[in-house]
């Protein structure tokens, strides 16, 4: 609790205190920044640094891996060291990596110097964004305060084009220099914080269920990530090993989550000892933040589908140009902020379980016209009308997602849980690359393959010539370039082009389906959701509590 709360308590409601939150907005929208950064780099590293394209894929991946293998840890740091600290400490590492990518001198020192540094740091801020809120804002100014967090994730559509500009006229090093500034801006800022008690128990660090909790995390993501570049079972021709001759990206995966799985019983034994834990007792044994985690997890997922399938077929199949992905990512990012920061504005009692599962069903409708709007190689205006619809749902969902865990443990707990809330939508968003990209491309080998078996202008010697390519989502224009060296006459080549067409079409309407089938699976979660309102009449606790303590009367629903 902040030093300052009684005194606002008595002299009436407690007053929302702007600065804090325009801070953490900040911090959030940074990263993003950053991230957003790299995707403008891509053609300006290739030129000054001799960049690769898996340079560019591993740069990429690093700064994932190192944020979602350190997350939860980064929220446990911030309880014992405290959250300001523990957020000073990410900015001042995200500046300096945002330095030493704008001096990089080759693309070495750029990965594993920068982007590893930037990774690091925010696996220490973005957990301390979440932790603090809980301490400096309270009621239904928490609930503003998280609905602002996730109105963060809307503003973040704007930075594509301001950094596009610097990028234009500066270079890469220019920008990640702006953003190097940017980062030491949120730093100066981070001292205006209010001031929080720190526990009065000496905390120890978890150490082991640290490092199990990053290897775990970290072959997990990566497994799940490179489905679609290695292969699910059959190794692509870009895998770089194999495992008894499969590809390595499941073994991976399963290897990671058995350790996760084995970190329970190991941390609920830490907690016991220690009276704290990575992992406290209560993420698991609390329904209502399972339920909070899934929607992290679900809201990003939708991030994942943009990135392996909305982005790539607007660029490859429709021809869209960065500036029209820059107004895509605009029209998902503005009903995102406005419904974030809307809804806990304008509707501050509304039902946290109600908001949730609208914004699921949302998110799943805005499918229908994006599958509808598909058409050879163009897509129509329903596209937009899909785009808007998501970025809604997304919004819905973030406007009460981080707020529903906090209602359901101690303030500890509750600021503690942003690490793995953060570490949550890392994990939806390799699903959503991974599941749906390997329905994509798995999809469009399939249909292709059974529409020339059943095509009788394709002889079998062009089909099995055919059978060999790696037809992955693809123009039509690309699609002649692969097959351009394949014996056939030219009717055979128009019948391939167009029923390469029609499987790309139908595999990404059934990727679609399949997106709107896992949204909507969130709300067998959403009966979890039990706890509306904490009583808040004493104020948040300063010490920390016993795992498991609820220091709180909450407001049940009383309908389960």
């Amino acid at each position: 609790m902040t030093k300052d709360k009684a005194k606002q308590v008595e002299g009436g409601a407690e007053k929302f205190l702007v600065l804090p939150i325009l801070v953490l907005i900040m911090a959030q929208m940074g990263t993003s920044g950053d991230n957003g950064a790299l995707g403008l780099a891509n053609q300006q590293l290739v030129d000054v640094l001799g960049a690769t394209t898996p340079d560019i894929q591993l740069a990429n991946m690093v700064y994932s891996l190192m944020a979602g293998a350190f997350m939860v840890a980064g929220g446990l740091m911030g309880t014992i060291i405290g959250w300001r600290t523990n957020f000073r400490m990410g900015a001042a590492l995200c500046a300096a990596g945002e330095l030493v990518m704008a001096l990089s001198p080759n693309m070495t020192v750029f990965i594993w110097g920068g982007r590893i540094l930037v990774g690091f740091g925010a696996s220490f801020m973005i957990p301390s964004v979440l932790g603090l809120i809980p301490f400096i804002y309270h009621g239904k100014n928490r609930v503003l305060a998280f609905g602002c967090i996730g109105a963060a994730s809307g503003l973040s559509a704007f930075l594509p084009l301001f950094l596009g500009i610097v990028m234009q006229f500066g270079g890469f090093r220019v920008t990640y220099g702006v953003l190097a500034v940017y980062f030491v801006l949120v730093l100066a800022l981070s001292l205006k914080l209010p001031a929080i008690q720190k526990p009065a128990e000496k905390l120890k660090f978890d150490g082991l269920g640290t490092g199990i909790a990053a290897v775990g995390l970290f072959l997990f993501l990566v497994g799940l990530s490179r489905i679609s570049a290695w292969g699910l079972i059959e190794p692509f021709a870009a895998c770089p090993f194999t495992i008894f001759g499969i590809s390595p990206a499941l073994p991976m995966a399963a290897l990671g989550l058995l350790l996760i799985v084995a970190l329970v019983p190991i941390e609920k034994r830490v907690e016991e000892k220690n009276g704290i834990a990575l992992l406290p007792q209560s993420f698991l044994k609390t329904p209502q933040v399972r339920a909070g985690l899934v929607a992290s997890a679900i809201t990003f997922f939708f991030m994942g589908v943009q990135a392996i399938l909305l982005s790539p077929y607007l660029q490859l199949v429709a021809g869209w140009s960065p500036v029209l992905m820059g107004v895509m990512a605009l029209a998902v990012g503005i009903p995102t902020f406005i419904f974030s920061l809307g809804i806990p504005k304008f509707m501050p009692n509304a039902n946290p379980r109600r908001v949730i599962q609208l914004g699921y069903i949302v998110m799943a409708a805005a499918f229908i016209p994006m599958a509808l709007s598909l058409h050879g190689s163009e897509v129509n205006g329903l596209m937009w009308v899909g785009l808007a619809v998501a970025g809604a749902g997304a919004g819905i969902v973030s406007a009460q997602a981080n707020n529903i865990v906090a209602l359901a443990v101690n303030e500890r707990d509750a600021s503690q849980s942003g690490g793995i809330q953060t570490t949550m939508r890392n994990v939806g968003q390799a699903i959503g690359v991974a599941a749906i990209g390997a329905v994509l491309l798995f999809g469009i080998t399939v249909n292709i393959d059974n529409a020339m078996a059943n095509n009788p202008t394709i002889t079998p010697e062009v089909r099995a010539a055919v059978a060999e390519r790696n037809i992955t989502l693809m123009g039509d224009a690309q699609f002649e370039t692969t097959i351009a060296d394949i014996p056939m006459d030219d009717a055979e080549k128009t019948e391939l082009v167009s029923l390469n067409s029609d499987a790309r079409i139908q595999s990404t309407i059934t990727a679609y389906v399949v997106s709107a089938v896992i949204i909507l699976l969130g709300l067998l979660t959403t009966r979890w959701i039990t706890i509306f309102r904490k009583d808040e009449e004493g104020g948040a606790p300063s010490e920390p509590l016993p795992a498991g303590e609820q220091p709180f009367e909450p407001v049940v629903d009383r309908e389960m």
